[in-house]
């Protein structure tokens, strides 16, 4: 799914996944200090958008530059502002200005990436949090092969709880769960779906 994919799936009238927050991520964004935040493979922005409500500088990553218009046009219409950068997480550099870190907050919501590149940028992120910030991640299982609602068909780009764990280790799980959920986001994350859940935190110097 490259660039080409998402630019077309986001130039649907409708916001792919809605304009609403990922319900974990609203549940646990509280927990984020105060801070600049970075959101991987943020699409439309709707949680980056959500951050910046709560008053967090927010820079959103995707490589899809429609997704990221549709971005900032819904942070428009919120009230805030959001950063973007263009780019495909394979060669995102942490420490590049305009939108170097250390971060308080990095969020992964349904990004899914190969396991080569989630083996290279988790440690990456774990590495880029300020002291006391954390890393929240939810994404599709590979038990989510057994559903159609949502998510990618390829078993190389669903991860699981003890994979995480191993690539984290630098960091505190606070949350870690792999569980059965419904999700309504949007017209593609409908149903129940298997999804892991994690809040990482770096622990405070």
């Amino acid at each position: 799914m490259g660039r080409e994919f998402w630019d077309t799936r986001y130039s649907e009238a409708e916001l792919t996944y809605g304009a609403e927050p990922n319900d974990f991520l609203r549940e646990m964004a509280p927990r984020i200090p105060p801070g600049p935040v970075l959101g991987l493979g943020e699409g439309q922005g709707r949680n980056a958008v959500h951050l910046a409500t709560l008053g967090h500088a927010v820079t959103a990553v995707d490589q899809s530059e429609v997704g990221l218009a549709r971005a900032r046009e819904l942070a428009a219409r919120r009230g805030v502002t959001l950063s973007t950068v263009v780019a495909d997480l394979a060669d995102f550099d942490f420490g590049a200005a305009p939108w170097k870190g250390p971060w308080s907050g990095i969020i992964s919501i349904f990004c899914h990436l190969p396991s080569a590149l989630r083996r290279d940028l988790y440690p990456r992120c774990a590495g880029a949090l300020a002291p006391g910030g954390v890393f929240i991640l939810e994404g599709y299982t590979p038990r989510q092969l057994e559903y159609d609602t949502g998510g990618p068909k390829e078993p190389d780009l669903l991860g699981t709880l003890d994979e995480l764990r191993s690539l984290l280790s630098g960091l505190e799980l606070e949350v870690g769960r792999e569980l059965l959920r419904d999700i309504r986001e949007g017209a593609h994350h409908q149903g129940l779906g298997a999804v892991v859940q994690v809040v990482a935190r770096k622990t405070a110097a």
